[in-house]
């Protein structure tokens, strides 16, 4: 048989099915509800007035230090991420399996935990470097993950063509596999640099002036909603720009795909004298990323416990976190499925401009998306309001992306002809999509579910808004017990909070494919 090949084909550009048009714009318009409020709240103000807050020096300042925040996290993030990635998939590193899981575990540490951390442990720890460094070291798995999983998945045939025509190790890996792993580079860094730009938790407790902090500031304490709507309009702008340009850097309709049999692994690079100095550099950044939040938390953890009636307080906010994170994960995966699919079936101008609106919510702080559910709650579907299910819909707003990436992932890598043939022999649509595409994308809806239910759990801002009176979850306790520093009575809620987000952590790195057994010819033995 011979050896597989990594082939790179076109999508065909097909009318958008109607139904699932209609499926994914309804689904998109779910998204859109905090940009409506958005709109119309910021209009009610006037030019004039929108002028007044608009055109200054202090927005021109948070611009400047926003966007230059995502950039040093993002840039951050992509050379930990690919580095840490390449590490795990293409090298004899030891104990590669335990480093892809440390990798990986950052994302289950809330910014706003690993900020208080921090900031508790190191004295004067506050200002633009100490915020960056702790969104590195957090948002770094972004990065991680997906391009794992394109490494541990791409096909070896253009690697070992490129080293046969004598280029070395360095040359094929920024020739060859960097373009391979590109798309995933470019979602997680979108992803990550999509995720500062809405940040509260950290940028508050080390104390940076962004767009989200000024917002807050705005709203809380000057009363002064105009200009929060002011500065969240600006955020929109600039989330449009980045969503705009990562567009731009991707080969629009490009799949790869492995023909000729049965996948194999890449050759394993031998490290050499450089395997414990790279073992070393991934133990610090584990040690950074997980030992600091984890020391702290075990120094709190036994007086938080010791007081009266704490198990059964903890006890309480996980169930209710449970709930109605579960509650936002299904509800986005069925908002995401049919904008997914659509994305990667029929790809084109209405599948382009759909999937891209999806994400401008996503960096809206999720105070702006609270305070637009409140007045959709009260003023159109009041039935919702003051439920978890608005809640719900406030994490599906927000969260839509991740899951959508998910899905189209998935659904791009399942062959389409699959679900030609099974039209060719007269299967209805909706039986071809219970039979052969759900199936099919069935593992990238399961990775998609594990990441939104993940992020639910540790959303705050809109948590402490839409939340129904009288319900707490684990991030709402924990904010009420560490904005007074009240660290002891924290800690319980962190730790749960931590232990259960690891769980979904661990599901998205076994997705990886790097958490299985090789030797050190690259064959995989388990």
């Amino acid at each position: 048989m011979s050896a597989p090949r990594a082939v790179t084909y076109q999508v065909r550009r097909s009318a958008p099915r109607p139904a699932l048009l209609a499926a994914a714009a309804a689904a998109v318009g779910v998204a859109l509800i905090p940009l409506v409020y958005l709109a119309v709240r910021t209009a009610e103000a006037g030019w004039s007035r929108i002028a007044a807050e608009l055109f200054t020096v202090r927005v021109a300042e948070l611009a400047g230090r926003s966007l230059a925040l995502a950039a040093v996290v993002t840039a951050g993030c992509v050379v930990l991420g690919v580095g840490s990635a390449f590490l795990v998939t293409r090298t004899d590193l030891p104990a590669r399996r335990l480093f892809a899981v440390l990798a990986a575990l950052p994302l289950a540490v809330p910014t706003y935990i690993a900020s208080f951390a921090w900031v508790s442990t190191v004295d004067g720890f506050e200002g633009f470097w100490p915020a960056a460094a702790v969104l590195v070291l957090c948002s770094y798995p972004y990065v991680f993950l997906p391009v794992a999983a394109a490494l541990a998945g791409a096909d070896p045939a253009q690697e070992e063509a490129s080293r046969s025509l004598g280029r070395g190790a360095w040359k094929t890996f920024t020739g060859v596999t960097l373009r391979q792993v590109r798309p995933a580079v470019a979602a997680g860094a979108l992803l990550v640099a999509l995720y500062v730009l809405s940040d509260f938790g950290a940028i508050s407790i080390v104390r940076v002036e962004t767009f989200t902090q000024a917002i807050f500031t705005s709203l809380n304490l000057g009363f002064d909603r105009t200009g929060a709507l002011v500065l969240a309009t600006v955020l929109v702008a600039l989330t449009a720009l980045l969503v705009t340009g990562e567009s731009l850097s991707r080969r629009r309709g490009a799949r790869y795909a492995r023909v000729g049999g049965a996948g194999r692994p890449p050759t394993t690079i031998r490290l050499r004298a450089m395997r414990w100095p790279a073992s070393g550099a991934l133990s610090v950044v584990g040690a950074l990323a997980l030992g600091v939040p984890g020391f702290s938390l075990m120094r709190w953890l036994a007086d938080g416990v010791s007081r009266p009636g704490s198990l059964v307080e903890v006890a309480i906010a996980a169930g209710n976190s449970l709930w109605v994170s579960l509650a936002g994960a299904t509800l986005t995966l069925l908002l995401a499925l049919p904008v997914g699919l659509l994305t990667a079936r029929a790809p084109g101008v209405a599948a382009t401009v759909l999937d891209r609106l999806a994400y401008l919510s996503h960096a809206l702080p999720g105070l702006v998306i609270g305070l637009s559910l409140v007045f959709f709650g009260i003023n159109v579907a009041y039935p919702l309001y003051q439920t978890q299910w608005l809640l719900a819909l406030a994490y599906a707003a927000l969260f839509l992306p991740l899951a959508v990436a998910a899905v189209a992932a998935a659904a791009t890598q399942a062959p389409p002809v699959l679900e030609e043939v099974a039209r060719s022999l007269g299967r209805r649509p909706l039986t071809v999509f219970r039979t052969v595409t759900l199936p099919l994308t069935l593992p990238g809806i399961g990775a998609g579910a594990a990441l939104v239910f993940l992020t639910c759990m540790k959303e705050l801002p809109a948590t402490l808004l839409l939340r129904p009176t009288g319900m707490d979850t684990l991030a709402t306790t924990l904010w009420t017990h560490t904005s007074v520093a009240a660290y002891a009575a924290a800690a319980p809620h962190a730790a749960v909070l931590v232990l259960l987000a690891a769980v979904p952590t661990w599901l998205l790195a076994t997705r990886t494919g790097v958490l299985a057994g090789r030797d050190p010819a690259g064959r995989e033995i388990g």
